[in-house]
């Protein structure tokens, strides 16, 4: 099997300055890719810009927090001026704010909006013009997340966006086919600090990190994984090989690939003249319970 290559390509990855974000910009960069890092940390950012070029790569840093169109315009423009164009955008920027809804405060719900679907919106238009601009077709990759595929308790704000996300790269599949750019989201479980909050993986977390290897029954049934299992999607969505690929929500961690469903119909009826309240109920306990679908992940027992 000959190895995927992205010699002559540029890419931009957002919260690249650690965990998935890291790893997805230097497996873009051991493909032969450019990449602009950007991260609000800058300390982050240095780190892996530093860790591309001793590796023989190319990478400059933009430390600045995803959300406005001022920090999208200013990524476009360090890809184009640092490197000469723009190909690949992966927009993979988030943050937590766990509460119950109850609990919820409105700073907790706009910061997630802001970060992960306001900065993947800003970022994939800016990236979008100066694809079409450059008339040579393009990869966005979009992260979501389980979350998003079955609801999340104590996720409201996370949840919601990361189901956005997947709606927003559908949507940019259609809108930017002609141009030959691509959209798909990537559906990520790996260890990251975001995972370590969710009670089940923080002991697995901490082993990780103290050198331990990852349980095969998490690597299979729990598909999770380190970040750098992810990165191959990541390089491969990005690549001539995956031209064909768009609109698609596709997941991978530890040893497991899966491809998302898209939404459809479960079942329908139809009633002449409409249906009344009675008629709703007596048709969901007579032929539509049977269909109905639990919210949350598929139970691991």
């Amino acid at each position: 099997m000959s190895a995927v290559r992205l010699d002559g390509r540029v890419a931009i990855v957002t919260g690249a300055g650690r965990s998935l974000g890291r790893a997805y910009a230097l497996a873009l960069a051991e493909a032969g890719a450019d990449v602009v890092v950007n991260d609000v940390d800058a300390d982050s950012a240095a780190a892996v810009v530093e860790e591309i070029r001793t590796a023989g790569g190319r990478a400059t840093a933009v430390v600045a927090p995803v959300g406005s169109a001022e920090t999208a315009d200013a990524l476009v423009a360090a890809a184009q001026e640092t490197f000469g164009r723009l190909d690949i955008l992966v927009a993979n920027a988030g943050v937590l704010r766990d509460r119950v809804l109850w609990k919820m405060s409105d700073d907790d719900f706009d910061l997630v909006v802001d970060t992960h679907l306001r900065g993947s919106f800003t970022c994939g238009r800016a990236a979008a013009a100066a694809m079409r601009e450059q008339g040579e077709g393009g990869r966005i990759l979009l992260i979501g997340s389980p979350a998003g595929q079955y609801g999340s308790f104590g996720q409201t704000n996370y949840a919601a966006v990361k189901a956005g996300l997947v709606a927003m790269a559908r949507t940019w599949s259609l809108e930017l086919a002609r141009a030959g750019i691509t959209a798909n989201a990537v559906i990520p479980t790996a260890l990251s600090p975001m995972t370590a909050t969710i009670p089940a993986y923080t002991q697995v977390y901490e082993d990780y990190l103290a050198g331990a290897g990852i349980p095969e029954t998490y690597r299979r049934e729990h598909a999770l994984g380190t970040p750098e299992d992810v990165a191959p999607l990541i390089v491969w969505l990005a690549s001539a090989d995956a031209a064909d690929v768009t609109g698609q929500a596709i997941g991978i961690g530890g040893d497991r690939l899966t491809l998302y469903a898209h939404p459809s119909a479960l079942a329908t009826l139809d009633h002449d003249g409409g249906w009344d309240a009675a008629g709703i109920g007596d048709a969901w306990r007579d032929r539509l319970s049977a269909h109905a679908q639990p919210s949350g992940p598929p139970s691991l027992d």
